[in-house]
């Protein structure tokens, strides 16, 4: 390395000296030749022996240079920013710095290298005034910084400014391309922005130089944009000598972080950094949430950091810069003006990973770690074991706490690149249920294997028609899930242009979630949907668990090709197909009176002890009961005051989960193999419901014949002037808006064959459609009794003021918005 340094100081006095005695003019028209010809040469060698930056290195180097009796120069260092970026909604930009340690005659560089650049190949860069070809070494990678030597150029020593400083009057003029934004009022400390046409041949996501106030600038073309448009960018403050902005510290108190003028200092254009207060409260090694870029962010405050000091963090620019268009979507709206106390999906700052976060009534991050029957959740997780590209992959499901339920934040294509990024889910998250739907079916269209690569054909005998299909289903790789199916019924003759997959699916997933088949059965709570059998391996003791597998598959394929399953699960399935949190709460929905008994133990206070109750639960099966532990050694733990929390912990985690993990986790399995898991983050479990199922037909007509009166509506009935109003704004609902008021009130979108005549409660009795009239003082906005089909709607005093409280509770069902 100090050989090649040695040699390096020695070629760069040379061609200082030549340069120096031709600005004097004592050299002949044919030295001059000579030694630009030499200079050239050897300044494309400097630039070519890129050298990976060392402080200690460069320290030597320039002690040793200062000793060469050939060079009479000396380079005064001026410092420019490198790395930084310059971001304003579309644009963003970065630079590169001048260091100490050149050779006389020389300037230094540090330079990063470019993105899709690889080892051995060249790349330009910016040189002071001049660009400059580098040669990537082999050890060196995208995002890595070098520092490069080249020699001074004579014309920059203007105005006494001695070589490597510019005048002041000699920066280089603004490019061709560039306008100033005029009349702006800008505030004391803040710079002024910038248009920025883009050049032709210039496409998005790709960079292109331009000089703004002496400085030369490297900007990223939105991948929206194309050449002739223009771009608006706020440049970098000017830097000072140490290579900080001439800017004050901002941010002040609270927690709204404060986006740096030099973000990427040292990291590449694809973040940007973030500066906040660390908020009162919050201990080393705590979360805690903040609004950046339009984003919800999870932040965990470093062990070294303490409440009111400022930390820094970096967010991916794509993230913060993306447009968060929400006027046309109502729903979106309705969530970001009334955000209510609750568990919300945020982005973690450390590995950019969807993860579940409570947040307190002041908005701080809950961390409490005791159960608590009204804020507690755990949400489904599963660990995949073994290798990615297993034909059959094996895991593990589990309730954790949301904390621990992360989920990914990419997807990655069939041909291993990266196909979604956290930034595209984070914006369909925003998304109307229709265009949801659409960006879902084309990021399956593009996971898709094409038909030349293969596709599946399907023979199956109607008569036997589940067993062939899980044959043929189950012996085919994860990738074969993905090709296109085509299928044919033996005996028949029938080309398949869509219609027999369209029968196939409706067919299999009809006797599949046929009661009488075993696998699952009716849920006490609701008719129209279907739960888990736990007994399931009663009834098929061989291959149940095949058959969930098997199941989980079928349903992901229905997703993935557009297809519907024909049959409505109980709420909290698609929960855990989502990850979603699951609270005490939800329990209601799949047991009201086993709910109901576990909220009484709480009423009793310290009596609870006298009742005899262990950690333990009985299950009866086919006239058998059983005894089933909790916990390890559960038969021998009373519950008492102290330990009810637990005890209720343990009840809601196998109900939720521990009577049925067996066949849940095959059912997973098998949903994954077809769908990433990531795609689902953008739907709730209402419109997951919806996808699957499909959009209800809906008779008007039959649903107000069918629909009953209650408390103040007793009386007057449908002729009650808000009921009147009531009736008036669901006609006008589209048929996804009436699909989630069936999903409010009876707790499924499911419409019975026979009309809402037969809609049944949790008794299994006949339960109408019932509007129940409150007072204003009873409760703000409506409620919902899924238990009997039951809606409780307050006296308004004006339409507008119903219709905008009704969709506030539609649209927020999914995130528990006053559901009793």
């Amino acid at each position: 390395f100090f050989r090649v340094v040695n040699s390096l100081q020695k070629t760069f006095s040379t061609a200082a000296t030549t340069m120096f005695r031709r600005g004097k003019g004592k050299d002949n028209d044919k030295d001059k030749e000579k030694s630009k010809d030499r200079s050239n040469d050897k300044a494309r060698d400097s630039t070519d022996r890129a050298i990976s930056s060392d402080s200690g290195h460069s320290k030597k180097s320039s002690k040793s240079s200062k000793s060469s009796k050939s060079s009479k120069l000396k380079t005064k260092s001026k410092t420019k920013s490198f790395g930084s970026s310059a971001n304003d909604m579309n644009g963003s930009s970065h630079s590169q710095s001048k260091t100490n340690g050149a050779a006389p005659g020389s300037a230094v560089f540090r330079v990063m290298v470019p993105d899709n650049v690889k080892p051995g190949e060249e790349f330009q860069v910016y040189a002071g005034s001049r660009i400059v070809r580098v040669r990537c070494p082999l050890d060196s990678k995208p995002g890595q910084f070098l520092q490069i030597t080249v020699p001074v150029d004579p014309n920059e020593s203007k105005n006494g400014g001695g070589p490597g400083m510019m005048g002041l009057s000699d920066l280089p003029p603004d490019s061709e391309n560039v306008t100033k934004i005029p009349n702006q009022t800008l505030a004391p400390g803040e710079q002024p922005a910038y248009m920025v046409r883009i050049p032709e041949g210039v496409r998005g996501g790709t960079q292109f130089p331009v000089t703004i106030n002496g400085q030369q600038l490297m900007v990223t073309c939105p991948n929206m944009a194309r050449p002739g448009m223009s771009v608006r960018i706020v440049p970098p403050p000017p830097p000072t000598d140490n290579g900080i902005s001439n800017r004050g510290s901002q941010g002040g108190p609270g927690r709204a972080p404060h986006l740096l003028k030099n973000p990427n200092k040292h990291r590449d254009d694809k973040t940007q950094m973030f500066e906040v207060v660390v908020p009162k409260g919050v201990k080393p090694g705590h979360p805690f949430a903040l609004m950046a870029g339009g984003v919800r962010v999870l932040v965990t405050c470093p062990k070294n950091a303490s409440a009111g000091q400022k930390i820094r963090f970096h967010l991916p620019s794509e993230l913060v810069n993306r447009t968060n268009d929400v006027s046309n979507n109502p729903i979106a709206k309705i969530k970001l003006s009334y955000d209510k106390d609750g568990w919300s999906r945020t982005i973690r700052a450390t590995d950019m990973k969807f993860q579940w976060t409570r947040f307190d009534e002041k908005g701080d991050v809950d961390t409490r770690t005791r159960f608590d029957m009204d804020r507690s959740a755990y949400v489904l997780k599963i660990d995949f074991y073994g290798n990615e590209n297993d034909r059959m992959r094996t895991g593990k499901c589990s309730l954790v706490t949301p904390d621990k339920g992360v989920v990914d934040s990419k997807i990655k294509s069939v041909t291993g690149t990266d196909l979604v990024s956290y930034s595209d889910i984070a914006e369909a998250q925003t998304k109307t249920y229709e265009d949801k739907i659409q960006w879902f079916q084309d990021t399956c269209a593009q996971l898709c294997v094409e038909w030349n690569e293969g596709h599946m054909r399907m023979n199956v005998r109607r008569d036997f028609l589940l067993s062939d299909s899980m044959e043929a289903v189950m012996s085919l790789s994860r990738k074969d899930l993905r090709k296109v199916w085509r299928f044919e019924f033996i005996g028949e003759a029938g080309i398949d242009a869509g219609g027999l997959a369209r029968e196939w699916f409706e067919l299999v997933t009809e006797e599949i979630f046929d009661p009488d088949m075993g696998l699952w059965q009716t849920s006490a709570t609701n008719q129209m949907c279907m739960q888990i059998n736990p007994a399931s391996g009663i009834s098929c003791p061989d291959d149940h668990l095949i058959y969930f597998r098997f199941i989980g598959r079928i349903m992901g394929k229905a997703m993935f090709d557009r297809q519907l399953v024909k049959g409505h699960m109980v709420k909290h399935l698609y929960k855990h197909i989502l990850g979603w949190p699951i609270m005490f709460n939800d329990l209601k929905d799949i047991d009201e009176e086993y709910y109901n008994s576990l909220k009484g133990l709480k009423d009793m206070g310290a009596d609870v002890e006298y009742v005899g109750v262990d950690f333990t639960v009985m299950e009866e099966t086919m006239g058998v009961k059983r005894t089933v532990e909790l916990v390890p050694c559960g038969a021998d733990i009373d519950v008492t005051e102290d330990n009810l929390p637990e005890y209720i912990e343990a009840c809601l985690k196998y109900r939720m989960l521990g009577r049925y993990e067996d066949q849940l986790n095959e059912l997973l399995l098998g949903f994954f193999d077809v769908i990433p898991e990531p795609l689902l983050t953008i739907f709730d479990f209402q419109e997951l419901e919806l996808l699957m199922c499909g959009l209800p037909e809906i008779d008007m007509e039959d649903w107000q014949q069918n629909t009953e009166y209650s408390g103040e509506y007793d009386r007057e009935g449908p002729n009650h002037e808000v009921c009147v109003w009531f009736w008036e704004i669901v006609t006008e609902y589209d048929h996804e808006m009436k699909a989630r008021l069936l999903q409010f009130v009876t707790g499924t979108s499911g419409v019975p064959a026979r009309g809402f005549g037969v809609l049944q409660g949790s008794d299994g009795n006949v339960r109408k459609f019932t509007i129940h009239g409150v007072t204003l003082e009873t409760c703000v906005y409506p409620r919902s009794h899924t238990c009997f089909n039951r809606i409780d709607l307050p006296l308004y005093e004006d339409r507008n003021e119903l219709e905008e409280k009704l969709k506030i509770a539609i649209t927020m069902a999914a995130t528990g918005f006053d559901i009793e």
